[in-house]
């Protein structure tokens, strides 16, 4: 079992930038379908970025062009690069890890396997 920890959420004004980390208990980098999934409360839980066993990357419509997903082989951190934030990306954002990436309508992600226990990111008008 893969076991993840999140971490560089916190609350920031519309229009800044976070970077959120993953740690992992094993060895992930092209082992694993990685990314970032979040729920806001009241929402359902929404796939935001993925990168595939052969470094191929995808992005949920709402955040294209202004998140990016990267993992960094020598540390087996992955990491969401979040840059021009708004409100409506007020969410608990977890880390993802799976044997496989779903794919729907192109956008693929980790939709299922271990997800860590999250990093609250608030972004305030």
């Amino acid at each position: 079992q893969v076991q993840l920890v999140e971490s560089g959420g916190d609350s920031v004004q519309s229009g800044g930038s976070l970077r959120l980390s993953c740690t992992a208990s094993e060895y992930t980098y092209s082992r694993y379908c990685m990314g970032w999934i979040r729920q806001a409360p009241g929402k359902a839980r929404e796939g935001v970025a993925g990168l595939d066993k052969d470094g191929r990357t995808s992005y949920a419509d709402s955040v294209k062009g202004r998140f990016t997903i990267s993992q960094d082989a020598a540390t087996n951190t992955l990491y969401l690069q979040m840059n021009s934030l708004k409100p409506e990306d007020t969410a608990m954002y977890y880390c993802a890890a799976a044997v496989a990436c779903n794919e729907y309508d192109g956008f693929f992600f980790p939709e299922h396997g271990y997800w860590g226990r999250g990093t609250q990111v608030t972004v305030s008008l």
